[in-house]
């Protein structure tokens, strides 16, 4: 595409182009237009010549979508409407260092997770490259069945991972299927619904991620009589999918699809089907599965698998890490499904500390959902330690995993949730007496809000968040500023940790803008060249100087730059030409102070002519 439209550039020359060059003045080449510097210079000279000098164009500040490259041709075609690009290439301890930063505990199962995804959406990216005759007969797709207990985070670990893949995700309980041609639903709804997920992108839909829940709810009864469309019927529908298959996105109980489907068949009179093949998408299926651990005692309670007969493993636990397909079969699955399953995942139960530690992770969704609540009225909501401790102790009391968190939480503030917005209070540290207590402390912090050790209790918390928060992205954050190529000063990083404290944005978002603004400011170095052909060189403390107060409004950082600007101008012209000096480094004091900094400027150049 791009060599035809060169090409045609190419022949359209000759006199008639040349005389049409010639009556136009200069024309910006149709394969490279000038830059807004360029412009912005062109357009200053034309009106100085008419004006006599006095006025000026100046580039209004804009905000960083807006500095986006715009889509080539190549780019604004199919793949760049079709949203975020799968990352076929993240290596395994990539994936599993990422949920390290949100999952606790469950080290194998991440493991073996970040392991077999990546490794499936590598694998793709591979065969893709040799193309159709790499690929092999039959595909085996390392779909996963994962065990484990209500709330330890099953659905959120898969979540995790799609969502950092960039692939299309759908979720289903396996109790609300039935085998195809009986009432209820259809398995190969799910796969109609990664299209829909993927925003009708059938490209992308086919690297998607289904997950099945309660999958143990589906295993054959051994007593019932007759079809079992809603146990064994339902693995038998999804034999197919689970290894490849071809759906149909049209189908006769889909109203509205069947309309769109006559609506094009009036206008082409051509009958289009569309469908989208298996074969590439990742099935994950889970469930409690109650009762496996017995299934696998008493199979390595008779073969004493090398321990001998007698085997005193008390923990299901314990029972469940030896578990093997013919336990699945056993426990009610066809073989089929099982052989279509290969990769078992165990998730462990969470106990107290578990609990604790992800409360006072910084990602838990449950402290960062509950402080979005707050922050809806203002409210800045902090936790003392003591407090997430004693949430945790009652959470595990209730046996139901991370679940029974957002419970105790929600059970513990709610008072204060439903006071604290008809106040003036700026924030609220929870502690261990509001959890035990919430009533009674609300009446205390009514009755006393500026109470000097509660502002204490919460400076404190600002202070440790920051100083952690600091140290994190000065850790993991050098690669931005290092491929940006702007140094990453303490004030620069002190101004994106408080946007992430302040306005809950994430820290590379935060460090993003912050390397934004510091270019904007470098980028006039470049705009005072072309108004007056003097260099200024502005110095970090200078650059960081300028930045004050322009992170919630970059328009202030325009104002600031274009006074100074406007104020060195006459000065460092002025000196160049009595001196010849045409390169100047710009100063903290030069920006604190501009017109002290040019006028000493001036009388040491008139000093030294002397």
């Amino acid at each position: 595409m791009e060599k035809k439209k060169n090409k045609s550039i190419d022949q359209d020359s000759g006199p008639d182009r040349s005389a049409r060059d010639g009556s136009a003045g200069q024309l910006v080449k149709a394969t490279q237009l000038p830059s807004q510097e360029d412009l912005e210079k062109e357009i200053s000279e034309y009106l100085a010549k008419k004006y006599g000098g006095k006025v000026r164009v100046v580039s209004q500040m804009v905000f960083p979508k807006q500095l986006r490259p715009a889509k080539t041709d190549d780019q604004s075609g199919s793949q760049a409407e079709k949203g975020p690009q799968i990352h076929f290439d993240m290596l395994p301890e990539e994936l599993e260092a990422y949920l390290d930063e949100y999952v606790v505990k469950q080290d194998r199962a991440k493991a073996i997770l970040a392991t077999k995804i990546c490794t499936h959406f590598n694998k793709i990216a591979y065969l893709r490259k040799k193309g159709a005759g790499g690929l092999p007969v039959g595909n085996i797709k390392s779909n996963i069945i994962i065990i484990g207990p209500t709330g330890v985070g099953k659905t959120y670990l898969i979540k995790l991972i799609a969502a950092k893949l960039g692939v299309p995700f759908v979720k289903g309980d396996a109790t609300k299927f039935s085998e195809t041609g009986y009432v209820g639903g259809d398995v190969e709804d799910l796969i109609r619904d990664l299209v829909e997920e993927a925003d009708g992108d059938l490209e992308a839909a086919q690297y998607g991620i289904v997950y099945i829940d309660e999958i143990d709810k589906i295993a054959s009864s051994h007593s019932m009589k007759g079809p079992d469309v809603s146990r064994a019927g339902v693995q038998r529908a999804l034999l197919k999918p689970l290894e490849e298959t071809e759906v149909d996105l049209k189908v006769p109980h889909d109203p509205i699809s069947q309309i769109e489907a006559i609506e094009r068949y009036r206008k082409t009179g051509k009958r289009e089907k569309q469908s989208i093949n298996t074969k590439n998408v990742l099935f994950i299926v889970s469930g409690a599965f109650s009762g496996l651990a017995d299934i696998i005692r008493n199979r390595l309670t008779k073969q004493g698998i090398g321990f001998g007969a007698d085997i005193d493993i008390k923990e299901d636990l314990e029972w469940l890490r030896h578990v093997k397909p013919q336990d699945l079969i056993e426990y009610g699955f066809e073989t089929e499904f099982v052989g279509r399953l290969p990769v078992i995942v165990l998730l462990e139960e969470l106990s107290e500390d578990d609990l604790f530690e992800i409360l006072k992770n910084p990602n838990s969704t449950v402290i960062v959902s509950k402080k979005h609540d707050f922050k809806a009225y203002g409210i800045d909501l902090k936790f003392e330690e003591d407090a997430l401790r004693l949430l945790a102790h009652q959470a595990y009391q209730e046996r139901t995993g991370a679940r029974a968190l957002v419970s105790v939480v929600e059970r513990a503030l709610l008072p204060f949730e439903k006071k604290l917005p008809s106040t003036d209070i700026p924030f609220l540290v929870v502690t261990r007496k509001m959890v035990e207590d919430p009533e009674g402390e609300l009446d205390r912090l009514l009755e006393c809000p500026d109470d000097p050790r509660r502002i204490q209790a919460y400076e404190a918390i600002v202070s440790a968040e920051t100083t952690e928060l600091l140290r994190k992205m000065e850790q993991e954050m050098a690669h931005l500023w290092n491929e940006a190529r702007v140094p990453m000063t303490s004030k620069r990083l002190e101004m994106a940790a408080s946007a992430c404290l302040r306005d809950d944005v994430n820290p590379e978002e935060a460090c993003e803008r912050v390397i934004f603004l510091v270019e904007r400011v470098k980028s006039y170095e470049l705009s005072f060249f072309n108004r007056c052909g003097v260099k200024i060189i502005f110095e970090d403390e200078a650059v960081d100087r300028l930045l004050d107060g322009c992170y919630e409004d970059p328009s202030n950082l325009y104002r600031h730059c274009e006074r100074l600007i406007n104020i060195l101008e006459y000065g460092l012209t002025l000196v160049r030409d009595k001196t010849g000096q045409d390169t100047f480094n710009i100063p903290l004091e030069a920006v604190e102070n501009p017109e002290l900094f040019i006028n000493r400027l001036i009388r040491n150049c008139y000093n030294s002519s002397t």
